[in-house]
């Protein structure tokens, strides 16, 4: 029978495997590039992904046309689980304790990928699906502050603005000289955590800019 009268075009029918193939090595370059960012940081070239994937470098560029394209897509990728996990937090019952765990869990993520590090100190990179990401964590963590605040857990004074210098503050520690990132940062996000509970007692907090 005449495959055409059948119709099954044989263009149609090799380009199905082609976009299949497109489409794995398009995941096999973002996989790749997210263990090469992490590992070496934004330094890392598009060469080294190549290498690290196992293809030819023709092919990285036919499907990203320079670094930050790729940087781009890849933390796009990881900022988007970080917001996923800070959502799935807004659940937790115990708010402070969701708080605590999504900022643990995130750090943990941050220690072991020198990509994400640097990322969060210089934005390098910046195109529109990681503002996207960068706004859903902001407005995630600003619900993980509200509830554990309405839930009187929340040390008085502290607001959605101090999570992030807080994770710059962690970050310090993690890139301090002769520190491997899993040794020691553990223990000062333990003492943050414990400064930003709720005690009757307590004084309140300076107000941001508050001169000392």
């Amino acid at each position: 029978m005449d495959r055409k009268k059948a119709g099954q075009d044989p263009a149609a029918a090799g380009a199905r495997p082609l976009r299949r193939d497109a489409e794995l090595n398009r995941r096999r370059i973002l996989q790749a590039g997210r263990e090469v960012f992490a590992a070496r940081g934004l330094q890392a070239t598009l060469n080294d992904v190549a290498h690290h994937a196992g293809l030819g470098v023709g092919t990285v560029y036919r499907k990203f046309p320079d670094k930050q394209a790729l940087a781009e897509a890849v933390f796009a990728e990881e900022l988007n689980e970080i917001a996923a996990a800070a959502h799935r937090a807004l659940a937790e019952d115990d708010a402070f304790g969701a708080l605590a765990d999504f900022l643990e869990a995130a750090l943990e993520r941050a220690a072991h990928n020198r990509g994400l590090r640097e990322l969060m100190r210089h934005p390098t990179f910046e195109g529109t699906g990681l503002a996207q990401a960068r706004r859903e964590i902001t407005t995630h963590c600003a619900g993980l502050v509200a509830r554990a605040r309405a839930q009187g857990t929340l040390r008085e004074g502290v607001t959605e603005a101090d999570i992030a210098p807080i994770a710059a503050m962690i970050d310090a520690v993690m890139a301090l000289p002769g520190e491997r990132p899993s040794a020691s940062w553990r223990r000062y996000l333990a003492i943050i955590l414990d400064g930003l509970r709720a005690r009757p007692e307590r004084t309140p907090l300076p107000a941001p800019g508050d001169a000392v």
